[in-house]
């Protein structure tokens, strides 16, 4: 006997548990042996990570589609694991030891911190994979993989001396974002922009002549950064600006720093901004380092790695001159107390002109939340130009496809115009770049260090002592090769040539070039293969109002909570069902509790069935079904069946879950169950359609289990079981049962019937509820101009219209009646006479009045809409809702507009 209600938090365990002992998500099962391969991998979660929103979704679309794959016989990996996220695990062992008192990073040093980093990792590592798998994720966690495994590590090394062989790695003196807090390099992609109120300051500089002495002209600059005014080595004008055409050439003294330097032409400076002059400082500004180069002026980086101020000791610093002792006490400050102290100087000095208020953007790590520095350092890139040229080629050649297709336009934009990836960064976790150096700079690049003693052997024709780089690599490097290292490249292993090129790649738009770019680049380059077909791209999951979830606004909405409070299958399908293509999710717990309510509702069908005694039959043959009702159950569900996979290929998972719960929810639950009432317990029904009608039931819970196995596993794999157990030999999984075939099963005649049946009532229901019909009262229907075949319908029919519509009569006339609602129904015509029921007259002024408050609306939220002003000052969430709004009003008015026009029709 069923439970009387749906317990989510046994049955999860429950299910989990044999699933496991079954083996149920083994790539490569022998009875697979011969079957086309599926693979995915997943993105592997930091393992720092709890799940989150974002997890939650990626990896329920990565189910369903691994599911639905495996219910159609082939052979499916999906490959799981977990990501070492380098400047993030090093962030939170750090935060860590302070928090506990413990000695810091620097002072326990390289070898006892990353034994603590891996002590770590054991230890709480695995927490987001013991959530996936709650969430019911159904990958081969016997093949789970670390980016930091041995065989992946072998992986990155064979990389990096292969790509530095090819002259495709090097190593260069750049401008890089560095980030003081965790002194480290770090990507474009790390840095947000964010702005800020600040000043723009016009500082004075003394122009000389060729002795160098003043010659009572002056340059005034405009700088939102006057701290790196110390390391100018330039003041740059437009070439066109008249202001300054006879300046061009000559020189000014630096004040503070008494270094002279020139005045550039350059069509970099702006006359519209500022004063039309900038100073020029090579080594601190990404623009200024290509000026710098430009004009033959050297960088002068005047902050160390905690950007601080940087003079004794710095060479460059005094160039020759010889600076104020006001500027060499400069030495040691942070540089935002350096900001203040220089503009104090310059003040003294009457050099300060002008302080305007200036709001601009601020590049911010996106971990630290520090100010970013661009900072002159010596790095290792990748040249990923030549990479870049041949993964758009696979896009464009359609080896690689984009879903939705207009990410392609995007991809296009950021690899066309790729500069070089800086790899390396100053951390201690994460793969440590292979690169050894002796006392004299050489450089010996090498997958093991007894190979580059052994270079350098041959080099100096002796031993020598090296030294190797200090520097790890950026995390996405490793994390490039993934959906191949993962299956044992650069060895030529059986699972290599089985699963890659992988099928289909589920990911988050916001890591298009973190990861699917250098993917792509990767897998082109050392494999000669794309890595997978699709790239399906999802959206954002906000808040129920459409804000974005973050700590601070304390919106975030937690997966596992949701789990613990309406089970996984709630959250997997609203995930799916609102994960409209290109469109932000809005998610809230009320949400999630309406599709806990679709489980109660299957649940309760299935304990209806038991209670009436709807059991498998082992001999059942749904074509040979006789009764009408049962005929149009099965065509409806072969219709479901279709549209759901359908849904799925394409990547429309909102219409296959909307497809799903349509036929569950409306066609099964709420029209077959109820039609089949009378046959299931009325007194006098033919034994042979009432067992027909029994073994149909519980055949079609059979086939709902299968359809919304990949959306609600957990559910439907209980009741797989339970269904099961009245067979006379037990049955496997449903996790390993073949996708529903009912593509051949359509009854026309049956669907004509029932669908007029299912179709009559439901638009006397609206026509009541549109004009206000009491709900206690009953109705006439008058059928209009019937023929032959509508009479029959309504013969075989007419207690189940009269019981479900609330009629108090069912007549027929070649006219219809005066004063009634007119419905047309598959061609026939219908009639609700509601004269003495409802007032027409006051119902009609009613419905225009509402109709008036409508168009009203929509023209308030269209003007709104219209305004390029409140769209470009408007919150993203703000210009949602006004659209959903709209939307919302436009569908109350089309409802109000078919009442109108039945009414008019009376």
């Amino acid at each position: 006997m069923m439970d009387k209600t749906f317990d989510p938090a046994a049955v999860e365990a429950r299910v989990s548990a044999a699933w496991e002992e079954g083996q149920a998500f083994r790539a490569g099962r022998p009875e697979r042996a011969g079957a086309e391969p599926f693979s995915i991998v997943i993105p592997p979660p930091n393992v720092t990570g709890s799940l989150h929103m974002g997890h939650a979704l990626n990896n329920t679309i990565q189910d369903i589609l691994v599911r639905f794959e495996r219910m159609r016989g082939k052979d499916v990996l999906w490959q799981p694991g977990t990501d070492h996220a380098g400047i993030a695990t090093q962030m939170v062992v750090e935060r860590k030891l302070m928090e506990t008192q413990q000695p810091g990073r620097r002072e326990l040093g390289r070898e006892e911190f990353l034994r603590r980093v891996w002590a770590w990792k054991e230890e709480s590592g695995g927490t987001i994979i013991g959530q996936l798998k709650r969430l019911g994720a159904s990958c081969d966690w016997s093949r789970e993989r670390f980016t930091m495994d041995e065989g992946l590590s072998r992986a990155v090394l064979k990389t990096f001396v292969d790509l530095h062989a090819q002259g495709l790695i090097y190593r260069d003196k750049r401008l890089v974002n560095w980030d003081p807090k965790f002194q480290t390099a770090i990507s474009d992609l790390e840095v947000q922009q964010i702005e800020v109120k600040g000043h723009l300051w016009h500082f004075d500089y003394p122009v000389v002549d060729e002795a160098g002495t003043p010659t009572g002209a002056i340059i005034t600059v405009a700088t939102t950064r006057p701290e790196t005014m110390l390391g100018d080595t330039a003041v740059a004008v437009h070439p066109d600006d008249e202001r300054y055409r006879d300046l061009v050439g000559q020189r000014v003294r630096l004040p503070l720093v008494n270094r002279l330097i020139p005045i550039v032409a350059d069509a970099y400076s702006d006359p519209e901004k500022g004063t039309g002059a900038v100073k020029i400082t090579p080594a601190h500004d990404f623009n200024d380092f290509e000026v710098g180069r430009r004009n033959g002026c050297r960088p002068i980086n005047v902050l160390d790695a905690e950007a601080r101020i940087q003079i004794a000791g710095n060479a460059d610093f005094l160039d020759g001159a010889e600076p104020e002792d006001a500027a060499l006490a400069l030495d040691g400050l942070d540089r935002f107390e350096a900001r203040k102290a220089v503009v104090a100087l310059m003040e003294e000095r009457g050099l300060l002109r002008l302080v305007e208020p200036n709001t601009h953007a601020v590049p911010h790590g996106d971990r630290s939340g520090v100010v970013i520095e661009p900072y002159l350092t010596d790095q290792w890139y990748v040249n990923v130009k030549p990479l870049a040229e041949r993964a758009l080629q696979a896009v464009r050649d359609g080896q690689t496809r984009f879903v939705p297709d207009n990410y392609e336009k995007i991809f296009f934009q950021w690899l066309e115009n790729i500069e070089p990836w800086c790899v390396s960064r100053q951390l201690w976790w994460g793969h440590q770049i292979p690169v050894w150096y002796d006392a004299e700079g050489g450089i010996f690049v090498a997958e093991s260090e007894a190979d580059a003693v052994a270079q350098a052997k041959a080099k100096h024709g002796r031993e020598v002592a090296l030294t190797r780089d200090p520097d790890v690599l950026d995390t996405w490097f490793s994390s490039a090769l993934w959906p191949f290292s993962t299956l044992g490249w650069p060895d030529k292993t059986p699972e290599l040539a089985r699963f890659y090129p992988t099928n289909t790649l589920v990911t988050g738009k916001d890591i298009i070039f973190f990861w699917v770019a250098r993917m792509m680049m990767m897998g082109l380059h050392l494999t000669d293969q794309a890595p997978f077909e699709t790239v399906y791209l999802h959206t954002l999951v906000r808040d129920e109002k459409g804000a974005k979830m973050s700590k601070s606004k304390g919106n975030v909405v937690d997966p596992v909570d949701l789990i613990d409070r309406f089970g996984a299958d709630a959250l997997r399908f609203t995930l799916a069902a609102l994960a409209a293509p290109g469109r932000d999710i809005k998610l809230g717990p009320q949400r999630v509790e309406g599709y806990r309510n679709f489980a109660t509702k299957l649940w309760n069908a299935a304990r209806f069935a038991e209670m009436n005694g709807c059991e498998l039959k082992a001999d059942f043959r749904p074509e040979a079904v006789r009764e009408t009702l049962n005929a149009w159950a099965l065509t409806e569900a072969a219709k479901a069946v279709a549209e759901v996979a359908q849904g799925i290929t394409v990547y429309r998972f909102n219409d296959a879950a909307a497809a799903a719960y349509r036929f569950v929810w409306n066609v099964f639950c709420d029209w077959y169950l109820e039609l089949a009432k009378p046959v299931l317990q009325g007194e006098g029904v033919d034994p042979a359609a009432r067992a027909e009608t029994q073994a149909t039931v519980a055949f079609l819970i059979d086939q709902i289990a299968k359809l919304l196995h990949p959306f609600m596993p957990f559910l439907t794999e209980e009741l797989w079981a339970i269904k099961g157990q009245v067979l006379p030999t037990p049955r496997g999984l449903l996790a390993l049962e073949s996708w529903p075939e009912l593509s051949a099963y359509t009854n026309k005649q049956a669907e004509d019937e029932i669908g007029w049946l299912v179709d009559l009532i439901s638009e006397v229901r609206s026509a009541r509820s549109e004009t206000n019909v009491p709900a206690g009262a009953q109705v006439p229907l008058v059928l209009v101009g019937a023929d032959a075949g509508v009479h029959a319908r309504v013969e075989r029919w007419s207690e189940t219209l009269t019981r479900l519509a609330r009629l108090s009569e069912i007549g027929f006339a070649d006219a219809a009646p005066k004063n009634a609602v007119q419905l047309l129904v598959r061609g026939s015509v219908a009639a609700l006479p509601l004269e003495g029921i409802v007032d027409l007259a006051a119902e009609v002024a009613r419905l225009k009045k509402e109709a008036g408050k409508a168009r009203a609306e929509i023209g308030k939220i269209d003007g709104k809409l219209g305004n390029a002003d409140f769209l470009a000052r408007a919150p993203e969430e703000v210009v949602d809702e006004q659209r959903e709004r709209r939307d919302a009003e436009a569908a109350r008015l089309i409802k109000i507009e078919e009442a109108l026009v039945r009414l008019s029709e009376a």
